[in-house]
């Protein structure tokens, strides 16, 4: 039973310092996909915990964040999961933060504010492609 409502249902951790940015993306999301498990954590060391675990599906992930980044907690989460699926949202354009998460590899680069419709077609495509078969 538990494996066909994997096949239907998905997980997602957020990770956002902002805590109002965080309860609206919950929210939002929660409305748009309610079959969906939802984990929160407010900085990359929660959120590395957090995917430990619960090994969620897809990650959201802030860049600049206290304690650990985001940027460093994809790096320890790849050790965890090497197919972990990330969609990393930023407010910051800066050239450096992109080119340290495509080394590290991630299904979508966003920028803040937040366009929840572009971002519920980001976890519909990233979503789909955390189903396929994992190392």
């Amino acid at each position: 039973m538990a494996e066909q409502k994997s096949r239907s249902a998905f997980s997602l951790l957020i990770v956002e310092d902002d805590q109002g940015a965080r309860d609206v993306m919950v929210r939002m999301i929660a409305l748009k996909f309610p079959a969906c498990s939802i984990l929160t954590a407010e900085n990359g060391k929660r959120g590395l915990e957090l995917f430990s675990e619960h090994l969620p599906d897809v990650v959201i992930t802030d860049v600049n964040m206290p304690e650990m980044d985001g940027i460093e907690m994809a790096r320890e989460i790849r050790r965890i999961r090497g197919s972990a699926t990330y969609i990393v949202l930023t407010a910051y354009g800066d050239r450096n933060f992109f080119d340290q998460f495509k080394e590290i590899g991630f299904c979508a680069y966003l920028m803040k504010p937040v366009d929840f419709k572009e971002l519920f077609a980001t976890i519909e495509k990233c979503g789909a492609e955390s189903k396929l078969p994992q190392d």
